[in-house]
């Protein structure tokens, strides 16, 4: 009967050490060898940031465009050919009397040339002004930046309760309904 008692007093003080030890363990009622538990977790919030995005996009448009015609050489021609024979004309005019032969063909040869001069100015306008303008519709084209703005998830912030006590960390994943915490149990002294 001795044995009995000693065998029954061992078992009840190996029933009250182990009560004890999950009476002072965490909500999962162990501390395993590794030093980890799980904690039951009571909120998950996800968190974002936005990030903007600049993609380059070709914008064209269709833009009326006027082209002048070539201007014909013939105005330029017929207008100093005009203005030199009014500018030899003008020149003969101005010299009646006697002068000497030289000098009357040199005011007249300028006269001539610059009579020339302003008939081709004179001409290549006119025919400038008188050149028809043709419209055509040409596609002009322009690269521009597009901005768009994505949000992206970065993260949750989780809080969660572990032997009586509500903790926050934040995580990368979503940890579920509980989460990995490490346990660290030292001597009080």
């Amino acid at each position: 009967m001795q044995l009995y008692k000693q065998l029954l007093a061992g078992a009840l003080v190996a029933a009250l050490v182990g009560f004890s030890a999950r009476a002072s363990a965490g909500d999962s009622g162990y501390y395993p060898d590794d030093g980890y538990d799980y904690a039951a977790v009571t909120e998950v919030t996800p968190i974002y940031t936005d990030v903007q995005v600049r993609t380059p996009r070709t914008q064209c448009w269709d833009e009326q465009v006027a082209y002048q015609q070539p201007v014909s050489p013939a105005g330029t021609v017929i207008g100093g050919l005009i203005g030199a024979a009014i500018g030899n004309n003008l020149g003969k005019r101005g010299h009646r009397g006697r002068h000497h032969y030289r000098h009357y063909r040199h005011q007249r040869g300028a006269s001539t040339v610059a009579g020339a001069a302003v008939g081709a100015l004179v001409g290549n306008q006119i025919s400038r002004a008188s050149a028809p303008t043709r419209y055509v519709t040409e596609q002009r084209c322009q690269v521009v930046d597009e901005f768009v703005t994505h949000r992206e998830l970065v993260g949750y912030d989780v809080r969660y309760r572990y032997n009586g006590r509500e903790y926050l960390t934040r995580t990368d994943q979503h940890p579920g309904d509980r989460i990995r915490v490490r346990v660290d149990v030292s001597p009080a002294f």
